[in-house]
């Protein structure tokens, strides 16, 4: 395996134990929200912090013990860090610099790489006088310009503006699909996640919750955090037997009717975890009538508009995340505060169930 991670790295009281690996070839993000421990990733693949415990291998070497300078790592930190008193020229050719490299050939390679990169930026200007958009671009170079082993990207759009982000995200992927080892994205944007990286690992309070795919987290999210991410309703609890060809799942926070699973016996089930789209909910001003098996009511905790759709979050029991078009919000007067129903079929929800042991089958 090119890259296999596997470290505890502790600030204060905070732990961070992650283990992860990738291919080359293979861009990996890790994706989590603030606090869950992203960044002290970066800075335990760096060198930049010691290890608590574990190892980062490339190539099969352990690297653990290799000072920042010497390790085969490209980073393009977020917020770019570029060195302010220094041009964008010197600010490229600095990691050449810092390995022993000869000026005039550092600065060398570092104007061929930001033709590259960054054909707009003038070579002798500062970082200060810099948009967000050119100073990525400065800080993927310097990352790029020693020919990594490993590319090690951190938050790269965090601090750029919506009008530069198409064109900068273009370019990620450009770079990303024309580096031949392994890749690391770090991130807090789904939209980063699923559009540039080929596996997702997603980190939470320093604990690696899930791995997989942007299409297996997509068709099922282990935590609520992954659920939210991807628009989807996960319930997790224990599933009883209800009325004919259906179940009762019993959460935490209240009870969800769901089609019962095909082929296992009509036996109380535990651990059981659901899905549901949130396009698959309707709102309502008023009780619907008709024949869904789950119909919900409690107010709207939040409204998020995303283009012409919006995400309407309803406490209810449990708590539920619709989708429905901008017409609708206007229709139904939505907006925060006020009472709805919302309503869901039942075979509407996904099911993913335990392993059952023989005599369940």
């Amino acid at each position: 395996m090119p890259l296999d991670v596997a470290v505890t790295v502790r600030r204060g009281t905070f732990a961070v134990d992650v283990a992860f690996s990738a291919q080359d070839g293979e861009t990996v993000a890790l994706l989590g929200p603030n606090g869950a421990g992203k960044s002290t990733v970066v800075e335990a693949l760096a060198g930049l912090v010691p290890l608590e415990a574990g190892h980062v291998r490339l190539d099969g070497v352990s690297i653990d013990a290799l000072p920042p300078e010497r390790r085969p790592i490209g980073i393009a930190f977020q917020d770019a860090l570029l060195f302010p008193h220094l041009s964008v020229l010197e600010n490229v050719a600095f990691p050449l610099r810092a390995r022993g490299t000869r000026a005039d050939p550092a600065r060398a390679d570092a104007l061929e790489i930001l033709g590259e990169l960054a054909p707009r930026v003038r070579t002798d200007t500062k970082p200060a006088d810099l948009s967000g958009g050119e100073r990525q671009r400065v800080a993927l170079a310097r990352a790029l310009v020693t020919k990594p082993r490993l590319l090690l990207l951190d938050e790269p759009l965090a601090a750029v503006d919506v009008s530069g982000g198409p064109e900068l995200r273009a370019l990620l992927r450009q770079t990303l699909a024309t580096f031949e080892g392994p890749r690391v994205l770090v991130t807090h944007d789904p939209v980063e996640a699923t559009t540039l990286a080929d596996r997702i690992v997603v980190l939470e309070d320093g604990r690696v919750t899930q791995t997989g795919t942007p299409s297996q987290i997509r068709a099922a999210p282990r935590t609520r955090y992954a659920a939210d991410l991807v628009g989807v309703n996960l319930f997790v609890g224990s599933l009883r037997p209800g009325e004919a060809g259906a179940g009762d799942l019993d959460t935490a926070d209240g009870t969800v009717t769901v089609p019962w699973p095909d082929g296992i016996r009509r036996n109380p089930i535990d651990d059981v975890i659901a899905t549901l789209a949130a396009a698959d909910i309707a709102l309502h001003a008023e009780r619907p009538e008709g024949s869904p098996r789950n119909v919900l009511h409690g107010p709207i905790e939040e409204i998020a508009i995303l283009g012409d759709r919006a995400r309407v979050r309803v406490r209810t029991s449990p708590l539920l995340v619709a989708e429905v078009t901008t017409g609708s919000v206007e229709r139904l007067h939505l907006e925060t505060g006020i009472d709805v129903w919302a309503s869901f079929k039942a075979v509407e929800v996904h099911l993913v169930v335990p392993t059952a042991p023989p005599d369940t089958l």
